[in-house]
């Protein structure tokens, strides 16, 4: 499930044979070609994490190999040219066109072995090195000692044992990847690749390339399935991919194989599918938004993710959290929060969840008013937004209670349609109500939404 993928080409059967029976007893999975022809259809078949490549090949030799893949472009994994008529020359031209190293016939055991681990732990290297460089941001860790927080962090490591898709809901900005990142740092998985795929940011028409790959003849562009394979692939807003997609994911899913965009033959793929989604699933299959096969095929092990609101006492920790983590990964001037700056915020609705929160910190660093950060400023900062969180007026008091609910109903729904930018379906998440009930509500507190994207 988690091994490495190594493909031997050779043209002479015992010695592909060995080398295969080596790899194996090692634990790796390994496929043999026996020619360059071979070799070609193997590496469309599955893309290998290391090649082993002969040289001396009857039809087409392994540096013309190499040079052909190479022209190709895209993501090549490392290349391990073997001769048994190796001279400097070759070894040279082999390195310079890419190749990770030179071996020779006959094959020692231990020099295979040892040229192997090294090639593969520079690969595995070089893809956290690129992970990294691309997403600067805190480790995959849930912050928190509230009750919801432990109860999620052991659900996580529980469900991170076993291999079963997952289906994580929650509201926007509230954890989802970071939960998604933790399944796969706990899971056995996690020696291999963690893909993120926001399926939002990418044009209905690109999806199918972006997920499956492309293939022109030789040229392959390898896609977020093959690029996770052996790992983990998180599929981040499910809800938006089109039907049409939708029916070629779930055919991935069921056979774990599926067609590149232009290709022919079908690819293999093992790795574990990760979904989230800030919409309700089961409400777009009523709709007919969502194929209802594939939810209940994603929706194996559902996890759910609590708003922020839900456990507000972990506010300061996570302040604190983000604070450190800014300080030192953007080297950002430190500031103390007073205790009424925590208090305010550990109060506050968090509409936006923890991403807002890791927003507010990190604007309030770079702003650097000072050593510390006061009460005045965390409620200059949330616009006025921060009287929610304080006693109510005496003159609500006097008033009749349909009278002072009407006052606190119109006080909260405006602050929400402000904070979502007057987008009535976004309020009526973050309020948790119907939208058609919501809409009859602001009409009878007088309050009028601008037109909203989805009805226009």
């Amino acid at each position: 499930m988690t091994s490495d993928h190594i493909l031997v080409v050779d043209d002479e059967p015992d010695i592909r044979r060995l080398v295969q029976e080596i790899l194996q007893d090692e634990g790796y999975e390994v496929a043999a070609a026996e020619n360059a022809a071979a070799a070609r259809a193997a590496f469309k078949k599955r893309r290998p994490d290391l090649v082993l490549l002969d040289i001396w090949m009857p039809d087409t030799d392994g540096i013309s190999l190499l040079k052909e893949w190479v022209k190709a472009g895209g993501e090549l994994p490392p290349v391990v040219m073997i001769s048994g008529h190796g001279t400097v020359e070759t070894a040279v031209e082999a390195i310079r066109l890419g190749a990770y190293d030179f071996i020779e016939k006959p094959l020692s055991t231990a020099k295979l072995l040892v040229t192997v681990q090294h090639a593969l732990q520079s690969e595995h290297l070089r893809r956290e090195n690129l992970r990294l460089r691309q997403r600067v941001e805190p480790a995959p860790v849930l912050i928190g000692k509230s009750k919801h927080m432990q109860a999620l962090r052991a659900d996580i490591e529980r469900i991170a044992q076993h291999d079963a898709w997952v289906l994580i809901t929650g509201e926007p900005g509230s954890g989802k990847e970071i939960a998604a990142r933790m399944l796969h740092s706990l899971s056995a998985r996690r020696q291999r690749p963690f893909v993120e795929m926001s399926l939002a940011a990418v044009p209905a028409q690109n999806i199918a390339m972006q997920l499956f790959g492309s293939e022109q003849g030789e040229v392959i562009h390898p896609g977020s399935f093959e690029q996770a394979s052996g790992g983990t692939l998180l599929l981040n807003e499910i809800a938006d991919l089109d039907l049409a997609t939708q029916a070629r994911l779930l055919s991935a899913l069921e056979d774990k194989r599926f067609l590149r965009v232009g290709g022919r033959e079908p690819v293999e793929t093992d790795l574990r599918v990760i979904a989230v989604t800030s919409q309700d699933l089961k409400k777009a299959v009523a709709e007919g938004r969502f194929r209802e096969d594939l939810y209940y095929r994603l929706n194996v092990v559902p996890l759910h993710m609590p708003s922020l609101r839900e456990h507000r006492e972990d506010v300061p920790e996570l302040v604190n959290y983000y604070l450190d983590w800014l300080v030192e990964g953007e080297h950002l001037p430190f500031r103390k929060f007073s205790s009424g700056a925590l208090n305010l915020l550990r109060n506050y609705s968090w509409p936006g969840n923890t991403r807002e929160l890791k927003n507010l910190v990190q604007r309030l660093l770079i702003l650097n008013r000072g050593e510390e950060v006061s009460e005045d400023e965390i409620a200059q900062a949330l616009g006025g937004s921060h009287a929610e969180s304080e006693a109510y007026p005496e003159a609500l008091f006097e008033m009749p209670l349909r009278a002072a609910r009407d006052r606190f109903e119109k006080a909260y729904l405006e602050h929400h349609l402000r904070r979502v930018g007057g987008n009535v379906s976004d309020l009526a998440q973050v309020v948790e109500m119907e939208r058609t009930h919501l809409y009859r509500k602001l009409k009878g507190l007088g309050i009028t939404p601008k037109a909203d994207k989805d009805d226009e």
